[in-house]
């Protein structure tokens, strides 16, 4: 059991797990959880850690779209974001790169998820390894993560240019 299940159970919220075979070959692995499982891409979300201003934030989009930096640095009240370096992810989140969750991470950072999550049910990420997606409510994500719906996300390349976008 993951951080983030241990985090899901604990808030009480209504979720489910999915599991699938990860292919060490993906090149992307929210698009590769997308697949495995049959679901429409933009109903998966990668997380993302950037820092906006010297702090760093966590945000989520879905893995068909990158992650406007200058979007998230105006929500956080900041001026400048840039990605934040892998080894820094996984070092304050306590997750390897690909199965970054927002949930049960070591230190909790702000969490800004993009505003196309409201028009689902669920959403699917990262249950803390990968080839293991959480699902649950967006509102519910929310409320276990103290984290804000704002437009974050932008048509492009689905990949940014760090490793550390496809978590």
């Amino acid at each position: 059991m993951t951080p983030a299940v241990k985090a899901a159970e604990k808030g009480g919220v209504r979720f489910r797990l999915h599991e699938y075979q990860h292919d060490p070959q993906a090149q992307s692995y929210g698009l590769e959880a997308a697949e495995r499982l049959g679901l429409p891409a933009g109903q998966v979300f990668k997380t993302l850690l950037a820092d906006v201003d010297g702090r760093t934030q966590v945000a989520m989009v879905p893995v068909d779209r990158s992650l406007d930096l200058k979007a998230l640095a105006r929500a956080a009240g900041g001026k400048k974001a840039a990605m934040a370096d892998g080894a820094l992810a996984e070092r304050l989140t306590g997750y390897v790169l690909g199965g970054i969750s927002p949930l049960g991470q070591k230190k909790r950072l702000p969490l800004w998820v993009d505003d196309s999550a409201g028009g689902y049910d669920t959403l699917y990420m990262s249950a803390g390894r990968r080839g293991l997606e959480i699902e649950m409510a967006p509102a519910d994500l929310l409320a276990l993560t103290g984290g804000r719906m704002v437009p974050l996300a932008r048509w492009g390349a689905a990949a940014e240019a760090a490793p550390t976008s496809d978590a």
